[in-house]
């Protein structure tokens, strides 16, 4: 592991492989989909976006987004949770969820600002969380969660993203207009 975060998630696999227990670790990319936290890139983003709005003068001041990440869908991370727990046999020791490409963390940003109907500006200032620094590029292979659980992602990234936004963004209804779930 290049830093604390992938020393934590290597011992908490250590832990579950090594207990002797029926388990298997599932080892998520980065969710992305409806519901998700404002703790995350895609929730923060979509949170800036719906606060944002139609002003075209707007401006999102973000880090470094040129990092690549493997983004899944919560829906399918659920389906696959699923699958783990309902499988007959018994299955490896870890498999990877993820959608199984490296996408430029700039485009998810782009493509997500495109679905949110952003006409504002997106500005990088170079600097980003020194977790992401850690790891330039991401990518899960998923052929063993395919084998062992005919698993594949079945929701695109720009699925995922629509219903990111469609969660996310304001009510036209809602006096309030926060959008907030």
């Amino acid at each position: 592991p290049a830093g604390p975060y992938g020393a934590t998630k290597l011992a908490g696999t250590v832990a579950v492989t090594g207990s002797g227990l029926d388990a298997v670790v599932l080892r998520v990319g980065n969710p992305v989909g409806p519901g998700a936290p404002g703790t995350g890139l895609p929730g923060r983003i979509a949170s800036l976006l719906r606060t944002a709005g139609p002003d075209a003068g707007a401006v999102l001041r973000l880090g470094d987004l040129s990092a690549y990440r493997d983004f899944v869908d919560v829906r399918d991370v659920a389906r696959a949770a699923e699958l783990a727990v309902t499988a007959a046999g018994p299955l490896p020791p870890v498999l990877n969820i993820g959608g199984g490409e490296a996408v430029r963390v700039r485009e998810l940003v782009r493509r997500l600002a495109d679905t949110a109907g952003f006409t504002g500006r997106i500005e990088e200032d170079g600097g980003g969380s020194d977790r992401s620094a850690d790891v330039s590029w991401q990518c899960s292979d998923i052929t063993a969660a395919d084998a062992a659980l005919g698993w594949r992602p079945k929701h695109t990234l720009d699925e995922s993203l629509a219903a990111l936004w469609a969660a996310a963004r304001p009510d036209p209804h809602d006096p309030g207009g926060d959008g907030a779930p």
